[in-house]
């Protein structure tokens, strides 16, 4: 058996031998990734977020879960998205990566916080996003915020503001390299 050969079958073991919610969340980041990624080439960041919020259950407000319940449940799908990125068919940016978090979270009824920071460097502009929960980094560094200049507001709340021009705002992420 070839190493790469060995290499394949030992990644499908240590899929095999985690949890069924594990593997569809792995397997759900592996989907959902790529059809963000061209979600946002056909209808730009603001109506594909429209889209999938559609696909958002109520939650009921009088039963939440615990806040260590749902930092731990964040880390958890932090982490499941990184899988189904290294090991699914996409080679997200930072904004489609973010938003699948973000989108995954709220479907659970956790209140992740999807923000955007930029920077200048040199003559380039840099922007960069990621997802919080109680100001904690969810999928970054913890102090990414140190190297980008964050917009105000999480940008899911900006976006009801309509003199806030989100498309504006990320299209240097749309062509970030990964």
């Amino acid at each position: 058996m070839t190493d790469e050969n060995e290499r394949r079958l030992g990644k499908w073991r240590r899929f095999r031998n985690r949890s069924p919610e594990d593997r569809s969340l792995i397997l759900s980041a592996a989907l959902f990734l790529p059809l963000t990624q061209l979600g946002f080439r056909l209808l730009g960041f603001r109506r594909w977020k429209e889209f999938i919020e559609q696909f958002l259950p109520s939650v009921n407000a009088s039963d939440p879960l615990p806040a260590v319940t749902q930092a731990e449940m964040a880390r958890h799908m932090a982490r499941s998205v990184r899988s189904g990125e290294l090991h699914g068919p996409a080679t997200p940016n930072c904004l489609v990566r973010s938003t699948v978090l973000w989108w995954f979270l709220r479907r659970r009824g956790i209140d992740g916080e999807l923000h955007i920071g930029a920077r200048k460097n040199g003559t380039s502009f840099e922007a960069h996003a990621w997802v919080e929960l109680g100001g904690q980094v969810l999928n970054d560094t913890p102090e990414v915020h140190h190297h980008y200049s964050r917009f105000d507001a999480p940008i899911a709340a900006a976006e009801s503001d309509p003199s806030f021009h989100i498309e504006e705002k990320i299209d240097a992420i749309k062509t970030e390299p990964r």
